[in-house]
């Protein structure tokens, strides 16, 4: 299933805050097989918009034969998603990429902003004691009330509506919890700042990263990102987030800035046949 376009039914959707809307998809082979931490590849329905746009699984009803996408308005490819109605029909490909993997430790679930929807489907799955801390723009917390009703639930904003202000550090740092294992996705200054945050406690570290893609199966190295060490079989420092990702161990990558990666190029560090100038897909 996972790289096989098909046709789904919209069940339903709602708007659950200013430009965030919540979808459900009859899609039963896609929502046997989905794990968390994986994502669909959606097509718009506007030929002339080829590329899928890439959308985190927020939650899977197995019984039922369905699966949920929690996306914001980017584009004018995800404006025209948020514009159908149940009983539509689009196309989907997926589950794609990898998952969470699962430990029995005591966890952190961290998401912030549209990081968030796939920390709902990991509190379901996780069988430990667990606290979510998300973060959010303001008072606009889309998914809390739901994640809270298997996990702990912290909150951060960034205008001290609701919770403490600040982020999602702050937060953990204000309600003095610990924890043995941190699952993450969110910007990637957030991600940079939990890896560090989790090499200096100690801390086991998966973040899940986002990024633009466009054949979402690993065929057109256009969503690759920085690793540790060189591949010893492509000889380069570079791994695909659609294809190996999206979850990766924190210390098995290198979160880079633009900016980053322009000094990288200009110095050399890079070995021939990086990928790392590859123009990423903007979407229209």
């Amino acid at each position: 299933m996972a790289q096989k376009r098909v046709s789904v039914t919209i069940h339903s959707q709602e708007k659950l805050a200013d430009g965030i809307y919540s979808m459900w998809l009859d899609a039963p082979e896609a929502a046997a097989e989905a794990k968390p931490g994986q994502f669909i590849a959606v097509y718009t329905n506007d030929r002339s918009r080829l590329l899928p746009r890439p959308i985190s699984i927020c939650e899977t009803d197995k019984e039922n034969g369905r699966l949920r996408i929690v996306y914001r308005i980017a584009g004018a490819g995800t404006l025209e998603f948020s514009e159908y109605e149940a009983g539509d029909r689009l196309d989907i490909m997926g589950p794609l990429g990898n998952g969470f993997t699962l430990k029995d430790k005591k966890a952190f679930l961290i998401g912030g902003g549209i990081g968030i929807p796939p920390m709902l489907e990991l509190a379901k799955h996780l069988d430990c004691e667990k606290t979510a801390v998300l973060g959010y723009r303001d008072s606009q917390t889309f998914l809390a009330d739901e994640i809270g009703n298997h996990a702990e639930v912290l909150i951060a904003s960034e205008d001290g509506s609701v919770g403490t202000k600040g982020n999602v550090i702050d937060a953990i740092k204000e309600s003095g919890q610990k924890a043995d294992v941190i699952y993450a996705c969110g910007p990637t200054p957030m991600l940079k700042a939990l890896k560090s945050y989790a090499a200096e406690n100690g801390i086991e570290c998966w973040i899940s990263l986002e990024e633009k893609m466009a054949c979402g199966i690993g065929a057109c190295l256009g969503c690759v990102c920085h690793t540790k060490e060189i591949d010893h079989h492509s000889n380069v420092r570079n791994t695909r987030i659609c294809k190996d990702g999206p979850v990766f161990l924190a210390d098995d990558v290198e979160l880079l800035s633009t900016d980053e990666q322009r000094e990288r190029i200009a110095s050399g560090h890079q070995t021939e046949g990086c990928m790392c100038g590859t123009v990423k897909v903007k979407e229209d």
